[in-house]
């Protein structure tokens, strides 16, 4: 359970050990492309990002870590593929953790080396596992790729670098098969205190891969299961950060940020009520406030379907009405809907 993880520091963050559910995401651009990376990064922490991942392929790319740390303001995690010297790289250039697979970066002085330099730094190594790429012999043993074999194979490289004298971990076990996953994350953290990294990888679009997060993340973190998080999507990453808040808040694991809920509209609606309530959420993920805003599409039920919220709008024929605890405070011309809930917003600190 996360109350009892170890606590592993990432640069200024910490992690495990029942700290808030950090939230993860990772480039898209090449690496050692420093504008293009920072503007990026920006962007997401802009959205709520804790934590970022930018890929190491290269001795570019690791000589591209110190000049985009100085521009950011979150914690930069190194992911590495295959070649370890590309995990020393990153790690002498400023990463603030690196992601390996043991597994794939060649033999045991290889990874030693690897230890070596996280150890003699004080950066915690995220040991990674996918069940895309679970060893033939583990796959063979339970007749397929399976919960119990990724755990294993996860535990085996755990248990490597321990035995090399460091235990500043992070482990994280994915797959794309939902249920799997959740399955392989209840018999893991029966088995170690490392915090947990949690994610559905390989989810898929922004639509199908948001369905799947939300379902495998849910599951797993409604166990008391997972440290920090990552949704995994095809798209923009600042679409990753959006999902991951909006799941912990609706778990309960986080507050702050307006939640915004909506009606699915029926033939009462007389306004562009899908545009209005899209328009809605993009203005009010730019507000840090802790409260509930309603949009809805009649003024027949609007009022008390809006009663729980802090704020509403609900539309007319050519007009809406602006609530606030249930109560109508004013009618406003459809046009002035928007404008009318920004301006509330905008002041509702003063209130």
């Amino acid at each position: 359970m996360r109350e009892h993880t170890k606590v592993v520091k990432i640069g200024d963050r910490l992690i495990g050990g029942g700290n808030p559910i950090l939230i993860q995401s990772m480039t898209n651009t090449p690496t050692e492309d420093v504008n293009a990376t920072v503007a990026q990064i920006q962007r997401l922490e802009q959205a709520g990002c804790e934590i970022i991942r930018c890929t190491v392929p290269t001795k570019e790319a690791a000589a591209a870590l110190p000049e985009i740390k100085k521009q950011i303001h979150i914690p930069l995690v190194a992911d590495i593929h295959f070649d370890y010297r590309m995990a020393l790289a990153a790690m002498e250039n400023g990463a603030d953790k690196i992601r390996i697979n043991p597994g794939n970066i060649g033999d045991i002085d290889r990874v030693k080396a690897v230890v070596r330099e996280a150890k003699d730094r004080q950066i915690p190594i995220r040991v990674g596992v996918n069940s895309g790429s679970l060893e033939k012999n583990l796959v063979e043993k339970y007749h397929g790729v399976t919960a119990a074999g990724i755990v294993e194979s996860a535990l085996d490289k755990v248990k490597l670098i321990e035995d090399l004298g460091y235990d500043n971990l992070v482990v994280s076990i994915k797959s794309s098969d939902v249920l799997m996953c959740v399955e392989a994350h209840d018999l893991l953290s029966e088995q170690t205190d490392h915090p947990l990294h949690v994610g559905i990888t390989e989810a898929g679009t922004v639509w199908s891969g948001n369905i799947k997060s939300a379902i495998g993340l849910s599951l797993i973190l409604s166990r008391g299961i997972g440290d920090t998080i990552r949704v995994s999507l095809t798209g923009d990453p600042v679409e990753e950060i959006k999902s991951a808040k909006l799941i912990l808040r609706t778990l309960g694991l986080r507050e702050g940020g307006i939640e915004v809920v909506s009606c699915p509209t029926c033939g009462r609606t007389k306004i562009d009520l899908i545009s209005l309530a899209n328009q809605v959420e993009t203005m009010a993920a730019s507000y840090p406030l802790n409260i509930k805003v309603a949009v809805m599409g009649c003024v027949v039920n609007g009022p008390g379907e809006a009663k729980e919220a802090d704020i509403g709008i609900a539309g007319g024929i050519s007009e809406g009405l602006l609530i606030k605890k249930g109560q109508i405070v004013k009618k406003v011309p459809e046009a002035e809907l928007l404008e009318t809930l920004r301006y509330e917003l905008d002041h509702w600190e003063s209130e």
